[in-house]
């Protein structure tokens, strides 16, 4: 509260006997026999400057009638926690109009006059709105009214950040929602004036208030229970929200316990059958049974008769709330929470047995307490590591996934480390077990001579600690697999699972734009739940789970909701998520020791930071050869048990699959190779069927040739370029890498010439990075011309009287990238020089005006696409050395690499017979 430096004067109006206004209140005073409202409101009139005044805009100051049991300021002389609302007799018959300054009390509220209303002259009543407090300084009038110079209260809004008030507000709820349940539960007789419709909107008025509203809420309440006059004008007198809620609070505790008093009274007394029960024979939990049940469903006690004489279980359930508390009990303790999480639960445990089970917040804190029971805090799945593990887990992964090294060397790896780190602690934890008895074998020994043994225990602890330190600590990796849809991640982590022997748990984050689904609702929600994460961990029940965040990529972004990749930080750090905090559970959460791995399909849509927090792991498109292997060691045998066919009833051979993946499927997984695989077998299986049906076994045929695909499948999707068989100037065969991922295939670069001003036409839908590439090689062959030998004269210009035309196959198919610029060159020098390129040579790279030939990439998938295309010898640039290593052994031996740093170096290659008259690279190029 604040108060003003100066006290304005202010007509004051004393109120009845027992009558005290809060502000915030509607008030109706009578008007009748009262002399001092008359002539306030006649001064009101006559100060006023227009005919008619508004009454609403004078305040006044409604001040109660002092009581003999309280100082002026609020203070008790007496404690009476009981005391009735009966009023003293010999202050009884104090009149308000003729009360004097000694009558009244210190405190009183700021109201506005609202009207004066009633059916009859003399019949009229003062209505009043309260608006503050103030404090009574000095009555400077009492006649003909009561005029007082008086210090303003200001309200302050409540501190938000400090526990005790925060505590105290939700007490204040707790309570009032308690009361409202039992009135209008219970049978006492006061609570037939609320309906179940007021006592609905009381519990939403109570719910929607926040902390700041907390002096507002606390004034409300006061007027809503039958509070003794001396309480009201303690919360009157309040002059700090603390101290105002916590006197509200008191007077609802003290009503809670008497109207529970009551409905114990009424309901046996109202509701015993006259014979076949002896109250006094039902033992202390029975009758609680008995009594909690009246409360929740007055006048549906089931028969007495039920309850057994004596302790014991009841038949009908009767004992059914001490046992499930009994046995929430034991759950938490079987749990083994944190140090932390036992605090918590012991003081929600506590909280849950003094509530009464009608209350809303009961199933709360119950809800609550069973999510704490169900959430694995130190249970974990041990690691049975042995000298077979390494040997079982490649083998786990080679048979469930053909390929992708890069990610089995990485598990395996993490699996070596596991395993040092298990057989490091298993020596510590010797040593400690060696140490503690050394130190328990000296005590013993010393017993006797406690003086001279002060040292050596604690040289004995240190070294104990020491150990426990050295203790290797298991931080699982994150990692995020990257490629295209398809490949295998999702099916990959569920492997790694079964490779670890650990449980396995799947999070799609696709489409999640709440960050509360990843961090929880915080309790104060209706319908609170915890996030994901814990969510996965109560299903798993393990702490060292395998959690496979799937399409990690596809999180929505920052909205009104929150920012769900911004909650994923904390949970991908694996130097924070060892304290994880769930909005719900409210409690740090170890994430340290389970493994998680995330999917994604691209990198563009994940926010730097959290791409930061994790490693990286790209898998690329399958090759055509990978394909084939993956059909025929596990897409062929699952589309076969699929379909209902046997082993041996269809037969794919290898020339089959090539034709399947080339000609009917262009994507970087094998999901609709699976498909294509799969319309195959329904195929067979039709034919074999139609063959048992027809009582002539003998005509099924299980294979399938390359030519029953057309019928089978339909007409070739994507058609396969083949080399040429005969070399024409101006034509080379480029190498190309489709966007889709995992094929390539050659492509050939055709260039024609025609007379005209040097215009260059490109055509077959290329894109800038690739009209680009053209022009840097004409400008090559038109400054290397003379050495060339194409022109006579090195200031000949050898577009002067012609144009050129560059065209790529297909037109309808968008080209781009810079791969193709050593081709465009080797085929403008064809084309000028009137040379052919042999055509089973084909070359790709990226040339500078220098005339250097730079790295690209996808060489693993062109160099596939160029061995299936006919192609003998390739060109590849020097700094491409590295990206051969990965080729298949089949790649390496049916093609002819050959590396070239300068355009030179293919020139000679290309031409080994060739003579240029103004060659002058001799394969050294200055850096200065």
């Amino acid at each position: 509260m604040i108060s003003q430096p100066m006290s304005p004067t202010l007509p004051i109006l004393p109120l009845p006997r027992g009558v005290v206004l809060l502000p915030g209140l509607t008030l109706r005073i009578p008007v009748a026999g009262r002399s001092d409202v008359l002539s306030l409101l006649t001064s009101i009139a006559a100060r006023s400057k227009t005919p008619r005044p508004d009454a609403a805009k004078v305040p006044i100051g409604c001040v109660p009638l002092k009581s003999p049991l309280l100082s002026l300021d609020g203070q008790r002389f007496i404690e009476a926690p009981s005391q009735s609302a009966k009023e003293p007799d010999h202050d009884s018959n104090i009149a308000p109009g003729s009360a004097t300054r000694e009558d009244l009390f210190a405190y009183g509220t700021v109201a506005k006059i609202s009207g004066v209303h009633g059916p009859r002259p003399d019949n009229l009543t003062l209505v009043v709105e309260g608006l503050r407090r103030f404090e009574i300084s000095t009555i400077t009038q009492e006649k003909p009214f009561f005029e007082a110079e008086v210090r303003y209260l200001e309200a302050e809004a409540a501190d938000s950040h400090d526990p005790e008030m925060q505590d105290l507000f939700e007490q204040l709820k707790q309570v009032s929602r308690t009361l409202i349940l039992i009135l209008q539960a219970s049978s006492f007789p006061l609570s037939n004036n609320m309906s179940p419709l007021l006592s609905r909107r009381l519990q939403l008025f109570i719910a929607r208030k926040e902390i700041g509203d907390a002096g507002i809420l606390a004034d409300f309440l006061t007027s809503m229970v039958a509070a003794t006059v001396e309480e009201r004008l303690r919360v009157l007198s309040a002059q700090t929200i603390k101290e105002r809620v916590a006197r509200v609070i008191e007077i609802f505790t003290r009503q809670i316990d008497d109207l529970q008093g009551n409905i114990k009274v009424t309901a046996i007394a109202t509701t015993l059958p006259t014979q076949g029960l002896d109250i006094n024979s039902l033992n202390r939990k029975q009758r609680d049974t008995l009594i909690r049940r009246s409360m929740g469903n007055p006048g549906s006690l089931p028969s007495f008769g039920s309850f057994p004489a004596s302790g014991g279980n009841s038949e009908g359930g009767d004992e059914e709330e001490p046992n499930e508390l009994e046995e929430l009990k034991k759950r938490l303790d079987d749990a083994k929470l944190s140090p932390e999480a036992q605090k918590v639960a012991d003081r929600e445990l506590k909280r849950l047995k003094k509530m009464n089970p009608v209350q809303a917040e009961y199933g709360v804190c119950r809800t609550y307490l069973e999510t704490l029971s169900e959430i694995p805090w130190t249970t974990v799945t041990e690691d049975q590591l042995g000298v077979e593990t390494l040997k079982r887990a490649r083998k786990q992964l080679d048979d469930d996934h053909y390929g992708l090294e890069k990610i089995k060397k990485r598990l395996l790896e993490y699996l070596a480390v596991l395993r040092l780190k298990q057989a490091i602690n298993t020596d510590l934890d010797a040593q400690i077990q060696q140490a503690k008895e050394d130190t328990k074998a000296i005590k013993d020994l010393k017993e006797d001579d406690r003086e001279s043994s002060g040292s050596e225990p604690e040289v004995d602890t240190t070294k104990l600690q020491i150990l426990q330190g050295r203790r290797k600590v298991d931080k699982s990796p994150i990692l995020l697999l990257v490629g295209p849809p398809g490949t295998g991640k999702t099916s990959l982590a569920k492997s790694v699972a079964t490779a670890l022997g650990r449980k396995f748990h799947r999070v799609s984050l696709g489409g999640v734009r709440d960050e509360a689904e990843i961090r929880g609702h915080r309790r104060t929600y209706v319908a609170a739940m915890p996030g994901l994460i814990v969510t996965g961990l109560k299903k798993v029940g393990v702490a060292n789970p395998v959690f496979l965040l799937d399409e990690i990529d596809k999180v929505g972004s920052s909205n009104f909701h929150g920012d769900p990749s911004a909650a994923m930080l904390e949970v991908l750090d694996p130097e924070q998520n060892y304290t994880f905090n769930d909005h719900y559970v409210n409690i740090p959460i170890d994430l340290s020791k389970v493994l998680f791995i995330a999917t994604a399909n691209s990198l563009d849509t994940i926010p730097p930071p959290l791409l930061d927090r994790m490693e990286t792991i790209s898998l690329s498109g399958y090759t055509t050869v990978e394909k084939r292997h993956i059909a025929n060691q596990h897409l062929i045998p699952k589309q076969i048990t699929t379909n209902a066919l046997s082993e041996g009833q269809v037969n794919f051979t290898d020339e089959v699959v090539d034709a399947i993946i080339t000609s009917y499927t262009r994507e970087s997984g094998v999901r609709n190779l699976e498909r294509e695989i799969g319309s195959v077998c329904r195929y067979k299986a039709v034919e074999y069927a139609d063959a048992n049906d027809s009582s002539d076994p003998q005509s099924y045929n299980p294979n399938v040739s390359v030519a029953d695909l057309e019928t089978i499948l339909g007409i070739e999707r994507f058609d396969e370029e083949i080399a040429e068989k005969k070399s024409v100037p101006g034509i080379v065969t480029g190498l190309v890498a489709y966007s889709t991922g995992g094929q390539g295939s050659i492509l050939f670069i055709e260039v024609a010439d025609m007379p005209g001003t040097g215009r260059v036409q490109l055509t077959g839908k290329l894109g800038d990075v690739l009209k680009e590439s053209v022009e840097v090689a004409l400008t090559w062959v038109k400054a290397h011309s003379f050495e060339l030998g194409l022109t006579h004269d090195t200031n000949e210009d050898i577009m002067k009287d012609r144009s050129v035309h560059v065209h790529c196959p297909s037109g309808a198919i968008p080209k781009d990238g810079p791969s193709a610029g050593l081709a465009h060159t080797i085929a403008l020098i064809s084309l000028f020089s009137g040379k052919a390129v042999p055509p089973q040579i084909a070359m790709t790279g990226e040339v500078s005006l220098r005339g250097r030939v730079m790295p690209v990439g996808g060489i693993k998938e062109k160099l596939i696409g160029a061995l299936r295309a006919g192609v003998k010898t390739v060109l590849l640039p020097n700094h491409n050395r590295k990206d051969v290593k990965d080729l298949p052994e089949e790649v390496k031996e049916g093609l002819e690499i050959v590396h070239v740093g300068h355009i030179w170096e293919a020139v000679r290659f290309v031409w080994p017979e060739g003579h240029w008259p103004g060659e002058q690279y001799g394969g050294i190029e200055s850096r200065l």
